[in-house]
């Protein structure tokens, strides 16, 4: 899977989770899917995610990597730019 699809299923996940948990035990369980939401809209306009960071650090390659080969676009990235030198 992409990185772009694991923050889907992982946000969505979070958010059906969330909304059951506030249905069997307390409606204070909204307010994280009140913070999920608003991730994700903040998202939409920053190009920024905090789940990126964790799943980067799992080892998930962004959209836009490959193992082993570095595309064109990839080839911008300012990390990878400074260690193909």
């Amino acid at each position: 899977m992409k990185m772009e699809q694991y923050i889907r299923a992982i946000a969505g996940s979070f958010i059906t989770i969330s909304v059951l948990l506030s249905y069997l035990y307390s409606p204070y369980w909204l307010f994280f899917t009140a913070f999920v939401g608003l991730n994700l809209l903040q998202s939409a306009f920053t190009k920024w995610c905090p789940m990126i960071f964790f799943l980067e650090k799992l080892g998930v390659p962004r959209d836009n990597e490959r193992k082993g080969n570095l595309s064109k676009s990839n080839a911008k990235h300012p990390y990878t730019a400074a260690t193909n030198r």
